[in-house]
């Protein structure tokens, strides 16, 4: 067991895991520089990476927040050959770009569904895509919608699906590490998404300290 609270990962340590790791495919790497002067939201390249792995042997994947569909394409890189996402996003501008980095990197069209609205308006709308059951759902939109995306992703996972969400640490903000504005609804809002999602007995859930933050939870079903 490591008991030195004084020692945690730091760029050092990210920069090492970096340059052991395989090379990031070139339509990852596209979307990275098109995303970084617009301010597009993406997922930190080190989230990517684990979004790859933990969609291994997941073969129905919905997610929740496409923009330009870096954690998308991680995901699909990570399923099998037969795997599918369904990714819903409202933008379809950012979600047609989406799309030509997908298939730049290989990935069929078929392998990939967009839902073009809001994310909460198309599960009340019983959207047939979002049928499920899915096997992994990752959340990444509207952080004070979270725990309505959950309500609305629950009834269409299959017993042992995982549910992944980003931005739980919010950059130090959530813990208190950072302070946070007292207006700041974000925080707000994830600070009683990760309470829940951790207390709630349908999970078990745990948060990753990579990134901004990933929130891992298997639901029992």
């Amino acid at each position: 067991m490591k008991n030195d609270r004084d020692w945690i990962p730091e760029a050092t340590d990210l920069d090492w895991i970096e340059s052991t790791a395989a090379p990031i495919p070139p339509a990852a790497a596209a979307i990275e520089d098109a995303a970084r002067p617009l301010d597009i939201p993406i997922v930190d390249r080190d989230a990517g990476r684990v979004l790859r792995a933990l969609a291994a042997g997941r073969r129905r994947i919905v997610e929740v927040g496409t923009a330009y569909g870096y954690s998308t394409l991680w995901l699909a890189l990570g399923q099998p050959a037969d795997g599918t996402i369904v990714t819903i996003d409202p933008d379809r501008e950012r979600t047609e770009l989406a799309r030509g980095w997908w298939r730049e990197a290989g990935i069929p069209d078929e392998r990939i569904t967009v839902v073009s609205a809001k994310a909460l308006d198309a599960f009340a709308a019983n959207e047939p895509a979002l049928a499920g059951p899915f096997d992994l759902a990752f959340i990444d939109a509207l952080k004070p919608e979270y725990r309505a995306y959950l309500d609305a992703l629950v009834p269409r996972l299959a017993p042992g699906a995982l549910v992944v969400a980003d931005n739980v640490l919010w950059s130090g903000r959530v813990s208190g590490a950072r302070p946070a504005k007292p207006d700041d609804t974000n925080t707000a809002a994830l600070r009683a998404f990760n309470t829940h999602v951790l207390g709630d007995p349908r999970f078990d859930a745990t948060i990753l300290p990579v990134g901004d933050g990933l929130l891992l939870a298997g639901y029992r079903g």
